[in-house]
């Protein structure tokens, strides 16, 4: 297994649930860590507990599914951090309703964040990466990008659209060096799903955690540059 010392990472939605979760990981790996989302406050409580590790880390406030905030950011994270190594494409949202039910615009907005979102902060890096030679993109769809369910149409349309977008990028990039890694976790507990009634805080022992999936995320980053992990699927043991 390769360090990741030293290495610099972005992680969008980085402020809790999963994000959080493996800027925690990959702090403890030393890997320097910028995190995004739209919440500055909780943004800049888990810069805080990075710090903690003796990391480089720092967050910017902007939504991934306005493209020219996304320049900007993207631009100045990179200066900041002088470089970048590893990206995750964690930011997401979801909702539950029917296909009919649900709002034109909340379907819209359900694309906009989960699709044109990861397409936006990857079109501003991968030009880093490839000038480099060497890179790694960790794109997080769902188990509803491989299976669709009643009342979760655009959530699921979204995550079908990553494992698409995420194949198609891999191979384009592969002769650079770059690895793109698709992952599908099952339920996993946090803020989202508690909010959506899918999960609960009592539900540790029959609900994935945040932290099972960043240490999947840690090893598969950790494999030889020759190996790449494709895709993955993380589900609890007890249906």
């Amino acid at each position: 297994m390769k360090s990741l010392q030293n290495k610099k990472a972005i992680i969008t939605g980085g402020g809790r649930g999963l994000g959080k979760a493996t800027a925690l990981a990959f702090a403890k790996e030393g890997i320097d860590i910028a995190i995004t989302g739209r919440n500055e406050k909780v943004l800049k409580e888990t810069v805080s507990e990075l710090e903690t590790f003796g990391v480089k880390a720092i967050y910017s406030v902007f939504d991934v599914g306005n493209y020219e905030a996304v320049k900007s950011s993207i631009k100045n994270i990179i200066d900041t951090l002088g470089t970048v190594d590893i990206l995750v494409n964690n930011a997401g949202i979801a909702a539950i309703g029917s296909f009919n039910e649900m709002e034109v615009s909340q379907w819209t907005q359900i694309i906009q964040t989960n699709v044109m979102g990861m397409y936006h902060v990857t079109k501003e890096v991968l030009p880093l990466l490839i000038a480099k030679n060497e890179g790694d993109i960790i794109n997080i769809s769902s188990t509803a990008g491989l299976n669709g369910n009643a009342n979760v149409s655009a959530y699921s349309a979204s995550k079908f659209a990553v494992i698409g977008m995420s194949e198609s990028l891999m191979k384009e990039v592969r002769k650079n060096n770059i690895r793109v890694i698709t992952l599908t976790p099952s339920t996993i507990e946090s803020e989202m799903t508690i909010e959506l009634g899918i999960a609960n805080k009592d539900s540790q022992d029959s609900v994935l955690q945040p932290e099972d999936f960043a240490e999947l995320i840690v090893t598969g980053l950790k494999l030889p540059r020759r190996a790449m992990l494709k895709s993955a699927s993380l589900w609890s043991t007890n249906p």
